[in-house]
C-alpha cells in the first residue's frame, strides 16, 4: 500500500451503529479504523469496551487500532487482542514500564503502539523504539473530539520519525491524531506522517469517501 494511510476515528459516529459505520468507512476507502477507548479516569469521557471492539473488528477487513486512553492499559490488552484488534496503542504517560507493556502487546499477537500527548517529550519512546510498530503523536489533548489542531506540533512528527529511524524503530509507523483535516494533512505528510487519524472531518461529512480522498 503506497502513500499515506487514512484511519477514521469513529468516536463521533452513532454509538449504537459502530460496526455498521466502520463497514461504511471501509467501503469509503479507509485503510484502518481508529477506536478511541476511554475510561473516564485518564481522560474525562467513558466510551467503549472490548465487546464493541469485537463487533467492529468482525465488521471490517481492515486493521482496527484500539487507542487505549486508560489509566491501566495492561489490564485490557488481552481483551482487546481477543476482540481482534490489529494494533493496540497505549499512552506513555501511564506506562512506567513501557517496554514491558509493548512486548505484552506483541506477545498477544498484536502490533504495539505508543501515544504521546502534546506536552509529553519524545524521550519516552527513544529507548523502546525496537519494540514499537506505531507512534501516535497527539495534536490535541486527548479526551474529546472536534478540538482545534495544534499546528505547532508538526516538528514533533518529524522528530518522531528521525528518533525511530536512529534507534531501531525504522519499521514503525508515525501516526497523527487530533483535528486532522484537509487544511493540515499535506503539512503532516511532509513532516513525516504515515497515518492520519481523522474524526469529524470524515465522519460528519455527507461524503466520507470524498473526505478521505481530500486527506490523501
Amino acid at each position: 500500500m503506497g502513500g499515506v494511510m487514512i484511519a477514521p476515528s469513529i468516536l463521533g459516529c452513532d454509538q449504537g451503529r459502530l460496526a455498521v459505520e466502520s463497514r461504511r468507512l471501509q467501503e469509503s476507502g479507509a485503510d484502518m479504523i481508529h477506536l478511541d477507548v476511554m475510561d473516564g479516569v485518564f481522560v474525562p469521557v467513558l466510551t467503549v469496551g472490548s465487546g464493541v471492539a469485537g463487533a467492529v473488528c468482525d465488521a471490517v477487513e481492515i486493521p482496527v487500532d484500539a487507542h487505549l486512553m486508560v489509566s491501566r492499559p495492561a489490564a485490557l490488552i488481552d481483551d482487546f487482542a481477543g476482540a481482534g484488534c490489529r494494533y493496540i496503542t497505549v499512552h506513555v504517560e501511564v506506562a512506567p514500564h513501557l517496554d514491558r507493556l509493548l512486548r505484552k502487546i506483541r506477545a498477544a499477537g498484536c502490533l504495539a503502539g505508543a501515544a504521546v500527548n502534546p506536552a509529553t517529550p519524545l524521550d519516552f519512546i527513544r529507548w523502546t523504539a525496537p519494540a514499537l510498530d506505531l507512534v501516535l503523536i497527539m495534536t490535541v489533548n486527548p479526551g474529546y473530539g472536534g478540538q482545534e489542531h495544534m499546528s505547532h506540533l508538526h516538528p514533533k512528527v518529524t522528530m518522531a520519525r528521525e528518533l525511530l529511524d536512529a534507534h531501531g524503530g525504522g519499521g514503525a509507523l508515525v501516526a497523527v491524531d487530533g483535528g486532522v483535516n484537509d487544511t493540515n494533512s499535506g503539512d503532516l505528510v511532509r513532516a513525516g506522517a504515515d497515518v492520519l487519524v481523522s474524526g469529524s472531518f470524515i465522519t460528519a461529512s455527507d461524503d466520507p469517501a470524498g473526505a478521505i480522498r481530500e486527506l490523501r
